[in-house]
């Protein structure tokens, strides 16, 4: 289960794709996450993944 609170979750989601998963698919396949759901959580904060540095940043 994802955090639910946004800057906990832009947190959580940055530890891991560094940590462990080398794409933002990868991470949404095994977490079985609602990917446009996360995505948009963060777009609200003004987060946007970038596949360059493979993290969440801001827009």
């Amino acid at each position: 289960m994802l955090p639910q609170d946004p800057m906990i979750l832009l947190s959580y989601l940055n530890t891991k794709l560094r940590d462990e998963y080398d794409s933002l698919e990868a991470l949404w396949e095994d977490t079985q996450a609602d990917g446009e759901t996360v995505t948009n959580t963060l777009a609200a904060l003004g987060y946007a993944y970038d596949p360059a540095v493979n993290q969440f940043r801001p827009q």
